[in-house]
């Protein structure tokens, strides 16, 4: 997982404020908040807005009531001219999203780009270790089918940077159990060509902006690379099932009955 370095440039840098700020009115206490989305991938344009994760606490109280608990919480506002999209579980949920195969809240987990943590997060980290096997390439081929009819029905630079990301990261996780979703680190090692220009383009374009071209070299490069993602899961030394359940449950429990979960 790479370490987050950021300039006095970076959008990131110039937007932390607000992002605390936006993260200090949450309900719920927090065990972390991370960045996902373009800034993560490596290829945010000037107007990609901020996206949030990350994993809350309801109370005890709360979940031993009547009352319907508020597993999920999302909010989406514009602060200083920032669009900043959040969206939060409940610890149990968002544990057990991470024991099924689901490569969203692992990249969330382990985001370099912290905006709040907390003891717990590190512990939560520790644990998500266990919950990495070969079955996350099912995510990852699923993920990408996805993001290629939807780019075939409206060709997008986002949408195609999406399949090469989602692919790469796929291929590294099978190879070396390392979770890694920025695409201009994945390619220093997977080196394909045509990616930079393809940043380059939406770094310095719009978030949406059409993508230009023959899709068929595309369409060869995704089809080769899902072959290459299913051979590495294949090949790979990660375990074929989870083995932290156990302790994730009673991290979970320790969690809700402790100070975060006694407000």
């Amino acid at each position: 997982m790479g370490v987050c370095v950021l300039t006095r440039d970076d959008p990131l840098t110039r937007a932390h404020a607000h992002l605390v700020e936006e993260v200090g009115a949450h309900p719920y206490p927090l065990i972390f908040i991370t960045v996902s989305g373009a800034h993560l991938y490596g290829f945010p344009s000037a107007d990609s807005d901020f996206d949030l994760r990350g994993a809350h606490v309801v109370p005890a109280r709360e979940v031993l009531g009547l009352r319907t608990v508020r597993e999920t919480i999302e909010n989406k506002i514009r602060r200083a001219g920032l669009e900043i999209e959040t969206v939060t579980h409940d610890l149990r949920k968002y544990v057990r999203l991470l024991l099924n195969w689901n490569g969203y809240v692992l990249e969330q987990l382990y985001s370099p780009l912290v905006i709040h943590t907390t003891t717990e997060h590190e512990e939560l980290k520790r644990l998500g270790h266990g919950c990495i096997t070969s079955a996350d390439s099912l995510h990852y081929l699923g993920f990408a089918h996805n993001e290629w009819k939807l780019l075939e029905k409206k060709p997008s630079l986002k949408r195609l940077l999406y399949v090469y990301r989602v692919l790469l990261t796929g291929i590294h996780l099978m190879r070396t159990g390392e979770v890694e979703a920025n695409l201009v680190r994945l390619n220093e090692e997977y080196k394909l060509p045509q990616v930079p220009d393809l940043i380059a383009q939406k770094v310095n374009g719009t978030e949406w902006a059409e993508s230009a071209g023959d899709l068929s070299f595309h369409r060869s490069e995704d089809e080769r690379l899902c072959g290459e993602l299913e051979a590495a899961a294949e090949a790979s030394t990660l375990p074929k099932t989870v083995s932290s359940e156990d302790g994730l449950n009673e991290f979970v429990i320790r969690t809700r009955l402790g100070p975060m979960g006694s407000r």
